[in-house]
């Protein structure tokens, strides 16, 4: 019989459904679980079991801990398909919020509401909405792998209540305040640096990334190749984030004329170090050759030219990249270009995030209809 019910004592049963032989030992296998109630709340129970084997969703109880189960998702599904940086990122997340609250739980044994704990918890411990996001999408992908391993029958995260997102305001210079801000910047040693960053809208890692072998001073255009990545003091070249990130970026000429002029400075550097620089082809670079730290350049540079041209101190070094794109598109550039320019995966991400700063545009379409429809000047 493929399922029995055996009594154990008063309204105790034992269920047991047979799973087959073990291929390894030739021993006959069984699932165990003893219900508490009556004989019919048993037989339901049996019932279910059977159905769930017959129909393949059966998955066998681990008595494998979350922390366990982590440490083996980390390693064999999350690692060989994620970039380094993303992998570190997933680490934190679940070496932070995650294992201090469930990792000590059976796996078999989390339950939605548990995972529910677990995001209110964070709430309780001041963290936003999009921290709760971000964790919430790890969690659900480690689980839900562990429901295609045959794990769990179901993935506990579904159906989970998340708070709001409370999405970060995106900050972009006007063009009075880029002159500003240029102005304050010529006298600063990396003003050509966030010059860059203002014509180009290249991600910040891009630019710290950036080679001389991939610019091209004579034609006056840079291709962006690959991106500097860092996990504590530790740091790494990494590929662009998606194929459409690798791209060909022509320059003004007057960027171009400031990025000779400072690699002849970068020349004279090189030469006074000899054999102390670490010559890795970087445009930007620290006195010896090594790269920059993006919070140093941000604290030390950044921060005190915001202060001299009177801007904001919110404004990111990110925010250099949103108001180059600000600018083209509030001026009327085709929101394609400026998807190429960003190396964003598609138009749609454009318009998604930077539709605000194009008014008047659904006016000018209508105005543009008027006349080609009714006849009427526009």
């Amino acid at each position: 019989m493929a399922g029995q019910i055996i009594r154990r004592g008063n309204r105790k049963w034992l269920v047991r459904i047979y799973l087959g032989t073990d291929p390894g030992t030739g021993k006959r296998r069984y699932f165990n679980h003893t219900v508490n109630g009556s004989k019919k709340e048993a037989e339901r129970y049996r019932t279910s079991k059977l159905s769930e084997k017959d129909s393949g969703k059966f998955v066998e109880p681990t008595r494998m801990s979350v922390d366990a189960y982590l440490d083996r998702w980390l390693e064999d599904s999350a690692k060989p398909r994620l970039r380094r940086r993303t992998f570190e990122d997933y680490k934190w997340l679940l070496k932070a919020y995650v294992r201090p609250v469930l990792g000590g739980n059976r796996l078999d044994q989390i339950q939605p509401l548990d995972v529910q704990s677990l995001y209110n918890k964070m709430r309780e411990r001041g963290l936003s909405g999009r921290t709760v996001h971000v964790t919430h999408n790890v969690v659900r992908l480690a689980f839900k792998q562990a429901v295609r391993w045959k794990m769990l029958s179901q993935n506990p995260t579904e159906g989970v209540d998340l708070p709001r997102w409370e999405k970060r305001e995106m900050l972009a210079l006007s063009p009075e305040e880029v002159v500003r801000f240029r102005a304050a910047a010529s006298s600063d040693r990396w003003g050509v640096l966030f010059d860059l960053a203002l014509v180009t809208g290249m991600r910040p890692a891009e630019i710290l990334g950036l080679r001389w072998r991939d610019v091209n001073l004579v034609t006056g255009s840079l291709m962006v190749r690959q991106t500097l990545a860092r996990t504590g003091k530790a740091w790494r070249f990494e590929p662009p984030k998606t194929e459409k990130s690798r791209r060909t970026i022509p320059l003004p000429r007057p960027v171009v004329r400031t990025l000779a002029a400072h690699k002849a400075r970068q020349a004279e550097i090189r030469l006074r170090f000899g054999t102390e620089y670490q010559d890795h082809d970087l445009v930007f670079a620290g006195a010896r050759g090594a790269p920059l730290d993006s919070r140093s350049l941000v604290r030390r540079h950044l921060k005190p030219i915001l202060l001299r041209a009177n801007l904001p101190e919110a404004i990111r070094f990110y925010d250099l990249r949103h108001t180059c794109a600000s600018l083209l598109l509030a001026a009327g550039e085709n929101a394609k270009v400026v998807s190429e320019r960003l190396g964003h995966a598609g138009v749609t991400i454009t318009l998604d995030t930077y539709g605000h700063v194009m008014p008047g545009m659904q006016e000018q379409a209508t105005a543009r209809l008027e006349e080609l429809i009714f006849g009427l000047p526009s």
